[in-house]
């Protein structure tokens, strides 16, 4: 029987693996790039681009007449713009002025000095009529700031009993008159007793209407207590 001796398989290594994908990548790339490459120069000139021309907003070229028409449009609109920037620049120019006025008038009515209270205003002085109702009144004023007692009705009771509300009325036959000082005024009062009892700051004659009611009513509140309290000569 003949004898063959087998050849030892052949084996196949990474780097050899590697190597074959290289050599077949390198070929795929060859052939790809010799089929896209154009033909001739027919295929390259239909391939560039045309010149693009501007067209209007309803798709037609534009004509020299709407060029300028754009033109003055932008011109207008630049125009637009810059007025209203200066106009916003104005506005902001004097707001900024206006509250530099305003804090300088708040910093001077800040600074200003208080101004001095006003003294009050002096109280008219007080009328009183020139009869027996007005006399009473200013006579009772007097003597309630002296502290002199007494009431309009005691000081009105005693007047008309003594001289009828005559301020000029003198008695002429009693004892003070035989004796050379007859009694005088609304509350008949004898010079003596008048300026003894005289109150300061009215008038220093027997028959002045205010002098000669105060001046008895100050006698009474000695002797008697009040005004009130005579009710018969004293």
């Amino acid at each position: 029987m003949p004898h063959f001796t087998l050849s030892r398989p052949v084996r196949i290594t990474r780097a050899h693996k590697i190597s074959a994908a290289l050599v077949a990548t390198a070929s795929g790339a060859a052939a790809l790039a010799f089929t896209a490459a154009p033909s001739n120069a027919e295929t390259t000139a239909a391939h560039a681009p045309s010149a693009v021309k501007p067209v209007s907003a309803n798709g037609l070229p534009l004509t020299a007449k709407d060029r300028a028409d754009d033109g003055k449009k932008d011109q207008q609109l630049a125009s637009s713009v810059a007025a209203g920037l200066k106009v916003t620049a104005v506005e902001k120019q004097g707001h900024t002025a206006k509250q530099a006025a305003n804090r300088s008038v708040e910093r001077k009515v800040i600074a200003a000095p208080k101004a001095a209270p006003k003294a009050a205003p002096k109280a008219a002085p007080k009328r009183y009529a020139n009869n027996l109702d007005g006399w009473i009144r200013e006579s009772l004023d007097i003597m309630k700031a002296k502290g002199i007692p007494g009431s309009y009705e005691g000081l009105h009771r005693n007047i008309i009993r003594e001289s009828s509300g005559n301020p000029n009325a003198v008695n002429d036959w009693d004892i003070n008159a035989i004796n050379g000082v007859p009694s005088k005024g609304l509350l008949q009062v004898i010079q003596p007793t008048f300026d003894t009892y005289h109150v300061s700051g009215t008038p220093k004659k027997l028959t002045d209407p205010i002098a000669n009611i105060t001046a008895a009513a100050n006698y009474a509140a000695h002797r008697y207590g009040s005004i009130d309290n005579v009710n018969s000569a004293y």
